[in-house]
């Protein structure tokens, strides 16, 4: 039995005097950037839940988000919410009546390189929390030829907002999330502490805050494990009829040895039809290429998976060389004869592919519409029936975006 008990007050009473209290709360902050012009921080990616706040603080450091928190700490109800670029799906980044926090406002704060335990150390960079990792990836490799280890497949979000989530792509199976590949941090807590953390120092906060949905405390600085940086990358795409098949082989190739595989493993499902939203069309890499129905078996159902690879190469890289590497793998995989795609693009167009698509919707008016999302890890002994039950009967038809189907590492 739950007992529910309420202090009746007036609503207009109540509304008037937390009305005065916020007021407060913002002219306390004088000295700090802040706007009351806040409908794009009342809306999200998502575009399911729409939130108007009380105002939006542009923080310049750690300094003044800190001083934010702690003016709300001190009242009964306003609330505080970071925002990076604001592509949280179910209002995640945004403060009814509270304050958010734009976090792209530091998004030049602190770049700074360096290496562990000295020169021959894991090399990184220190990032603010409001970067978003597209600029990261284009500092790393100008300036210094490195990159993070592991990424997201959309790079136009912020390293606070991916490492407050997780941060899953096709390197995850090698390197981990984005989680798995942060020596430090720093955090401003809910009391309006900065506290740095590691995996040795405050710890417990260090992995609480790694995704911990910015319920734990928000990251303004986070020290990111580095890489040298390909040049090239083979990119390929090869469609299965098989779902057992399809993970068979994507379960084999995630459980290569580094130097051994591809750098790259991901995968989808689409309809088996010409659907230009949800089936053929969206297979081919390039715009010359096609997709042909003709090879797909007879008995095909009604739903097809695709299996998307790179491999990682230098200039110096002889192009026999790499055509052999990628023949040893692909020639053990067992998709469709001639339903293979594949192309050669540098290293930084292939991260930056869904930046791309972005362009695209935008072009065509699409990008602002409704985006829900939903990831969910599933067992492997339980994967088979998921395509039996969800892909091969709920949504057969697609849900008119991706549907993503990938192999990750448990150790990972």
């Amino acid at each position: 039995m739950i007992a529910y008990l309420e202090h009746f007050v007036h609503g207009n009473d109540a509304e008037s005097r937390q009305d005065d209290t916020d007021g407060d709360v913002v002219s306390s902050l004088d000295g700090l950037e802040i706007t009351t012009a806040t409908a794009s921080a009342g809306k999200d990616f998502g575009g399911t839940k729409f939130s108007k706040p009380l105002a939006v603080v542009r923080p310049s450091s750690a300094v003044d988000i800190a001083r934010a928190v702690r003016a709300a700490a001190a009242t009964a109800n306003l609330t505080v919410a970071a925002r990076g670029n604001g592509h949280s799906i179910n209002g995640q980044a945004m403060a009814h009546r509270g304050l958010v926090l734009d976090m792209r406002a530091m998004e030049n704060h602190c770049f700074r390189f360096g290496a562990e335990n000295g020169s021959g150390g894991l090399r990184y960079v220190d990032v603010p929390g409001g970067a978003l990792w597209e600029d990261v990836l284009k500092r790393c490799v100008s300036q210094f030829g490195l990159a993070p280890r592991s990424w997201t497949d959309y790079l136009g979000l912020t390293v606070g907002g991916t490492l407050s989530n997780g941060g899953v792509s096709g390197q995850a199976f090698r390197y981990g999330p984005q989680t798995a590949n942060v020596t430090e941090m720093e955090v401003v807590t809910g009391r309006g502490e900065t506290v740095i953390c590691s995996e040795k120092q405050n710890s417990e906060l260090f992995f609480a805050a790694l995704g911990g949905l910015g319920q734990f405390g928000i990251i303004t600085r986070a020290r990111v494990l580095l890489q040298q940086a390909p040049d090239m990358v083979r990119w390929i795409r090869v469609v299965y009829s098989e779902f057992e098949a399809y993970t068979r082989d994507a379960e084999w190739l995630v459980s290569l040895r580094e130097g051994e595989g591809f750098d790259y493993v991901e995968g989808f499902v689409f309809v088996n039809s010409d659907d230009p939203c949800n089936g053929w069309p969206t297979v081919p890499i390039h715009p010359n290429q096609r997709f042909d129905p003709v090879r797909l078996p007879s008995n095909a159902g009604p739903v097809l998976y695709c299996l998307e690879l790179a491999l990682h190469y230098r200039h110096s890289h002889h192009p026999s060389t790499l055509d052999m590497e990628v023949e040893k793998l692909v020639g053990r995989l067992r998709f469709v004869e001639g339903v293979k795609f594949e192309v050669d693009v540098s290293y930084m167009e292939f991260l930056l592919r869904v930046k791309r698509v972005e362009e695209e919707a935008k072009v065509k008016g699409i990008w602002d519409a409704p985006h829900p999302w939903l990831n969910m890890f599933i067992s492997k002994s339980n994967i088979a029936e998921f395509d039996r039950e969800v892909f091969k009967k709920i949504i057969k038809n697609g849900v008119g975006g991706p549907i993503l189907v990938y192999p990750l590492l448990r150790s990972k």
